[in-house]
């Protein structure tokens, strides 16, 4: 039987990197790591894929899901209407079958998660400061002036949730980012005595 896996969450503000650090991780860190696919309401952009970037779902059936507790955080995204959530039962399923659970959520879901599975990894990546976080955001293009101010504006609160997580990442670098994420996590793949 092999052994359970761990649950990882990694969170922080929007513009910090962190889509970018979990794509290397699992790329290049050798522990059996493995990104779980949120479900959604909204619909598919081009080129995502049905379980790969999300599971997409019908309003109703996350009405469905979330009536019988079966995601572990979710919530809606005001100005949007759209539901996010991750769904427990994947998670459990690839911690059953040993692999390391990565939740790249935000904040508040991370926090939510927190609060029901204490033995969680927490980690929180960003860029070191909001001018910086400003300066990337601007940099990405997406997003217009006012946006951005809205985004900063959350950032400054998500900053003040630091000391809930377990371990900062200041992503100026993305390799080095990755490479203290995968040392930070090495202790834990000695055996169940961290468990």
């Amino acid at each position: 039987m092999s052994q359970r896996g761990r649950l990882i969450i990694l969170s922080g503000p929007s513009g910090a990197g962190k889509s970018t650090v979990v794509r290397e991780l699992i790329a290049t860190c050798a522990l059996p790591l493995e990104l779980s696919v949120s479900a959604t309401t909204r619909c598919p952009r081009e080129g995502e894929q049905d379980g790969r970037d999300y599971h997409f779902v019908s309003l109703k059936k996350f009405r469905q899901m979330r009536a019988g507790d079966e995601f572990l955080e979710c919530k809606e995204v005001f100005g949007r209407g759209d539901w996010y959530g991750t769904p427990a039962e994947q998670v459990e399923q690839g911690l059953e079958a040993g692999k390391w659970m990565i939740l790249e959520i935000d904040v508040q879901g991370a926090l939510s998660v927190m609060e029901k599975r204490s033995e969680a990894l927490s980690f929180f990546v960003h860029p070191g400061s909001l001018e910086e976080l400003a300066s990337r955001l601007r940099r990405r293009g997406t997003d217009n002036e006012e946006a951005i101010r809205r985004r900063l504006e959350v950032a400054a609160e998500e900053l003040q949730a630091i000391g809930h997580y377990q371990f900062e990442i200041i992503n100026r670098d993305v390799e080095q980012s990755v490479a203290e994420i995968c040392q930070l996590l090495q202790p834990y793949s000695l055996g169940a005595e961290h468990a």
